[in-house]
């Protein structure tokens, strides 16, 4: 969690929609998705040991439903050990920092369309069960 979140405040601060947990059409779940202003789509793969690294070997599944593929980590994880193709974030649990910039590879017009759609989806509908878990409406104040 402690990864997780202080990446989601770095990518909030970068004024992405940050998604966590969200499925793909692939069958996969992205740990964190994102929509940026420009309608860029980012997927960050959060990796919390060097265990977690190597035992995972479906991330390059992910290219096929973002434009640029990052990882996520923490200070005791060895920053080697993740690809140079793929972006890096270092988190603290209060922020984080990006490492390294990942590479753009644009997806295909339909599978940005699916992606989006499945982003915009998911959000509605958590944002319609927190606001019955809260007991009030959300408004534009609460952004």
């Amino acid at each position: 969690m402690m990864v997780r979140r202080g990446t989601q405040i770095l990518l909030h601060e970068m004024r992405h929609a940050v998604l966590p947990e969200l499925p793909l059409a692939s069958g996969r779940r992205a740990d964190l998705i994102t929509l940026s202003e420009k309608g860029e789509v980012w997927i960050i793969e959060i990796k919390t040991s060097i265990e977690d690294f190597r035992v995972d070997r479906k991330w390059p599944e992910y290219r096929l439903h973002c434009d640029r593929l990052f990882f996520a980590t923490h200070q005791d994880v060895p920053l080697e050990i993740f690809p140079e193709e793929c972006g890096l974030f270092l988190s603290d649990g209060y922020g984080a920092h990006m490492i390294r910039e990942a590479p753009e590879h644009r997806m295909a017009p339909a599978t940005r369309k699916s992606v989006t759609l499945n982003f915009s989806r998911a959000a509605a509908q958590r944002l319609m069960m927190a606001e019955w878990a809260n007991g009030k409406p959300f408004t534009v104040d609460d952004v």
